[in-house]
């Protein structure tokens, strides 16, 4: 199994092709683009956060906002690093809002603390702060263009993963 460098002269064309199609609308490309760079991106920030259901919600903000500014994107820099450099300050911006929330859920942990005794169910305050996420998110997502918040809904919200067969095939 070969691994391609994210960087290499074809993935960096390949790359650009496919931001070249997505600017003109070709939902085609942002699957591709989500596919290619979703699993590196979602562990990048799962690395920063500690947290699987933040990093995954960092993720799908972090493409929300590389979908609404790629018109914005400049060829003279490789995709990848654009992208990951939005989700980079995208991931700051959320630890900053963090430190500055008294009701912050790590607050005076040390960083790995594990306590004796896990309790799997969520109280009150975790289940309001996941709902309010939830919502915040879709506000976000709900402000897409119609294409890509269709592409962001069925990927994360239903878990539907697109096939590289599916690609080849025309999107509704």
């Amino acid at each position: 199994m070969v691994i391609e460098n994210p960087n290499s002269k074809d993935s960096v064309s390949r790359d650009l092709m496919l931001v070249e199609k997505a600017v003109q609308g070709d939902q085609k490309a942002f699957a591709s683009l989500m596919d290619l760079y979703e699993d590196s991106l979602y562990h990048m920030l799962l690395q920063k956060v500690n947290d699987p259901v933040i990093a995954e919600d960092l993720t799908i903000e972090a493409f929300s906002k590389a979908f609404q500014n790629l018109s914005r994107f400049s060829p003279d820099f490789a995709f990848s690093t654009w992208l990951f450099r939005i989700a980079t300050n995208h991931c700051i911006d959320y630890l900053r809002k963090q430190k500055k929330d008294p009701c912050s859920r790590d607050k005076g942990q040390a960083p790995g603390f594990q306590p004796d005794i896990i309790d799997q169910s969520f109280g009150p305050e975790e289940n309001f702060i996941r709902e309010q996420r939830q919502r915040l998110l879709r506000e976000i997502v709900d402000k897409l263009n119609p294409r890509y918040r269709q592409l962001i809904k069925l990927r994360f919200l239903k878990n539907y993963r697109m096939k590289k067969s599916l690609l080849s095939s025309k999107c509704p």
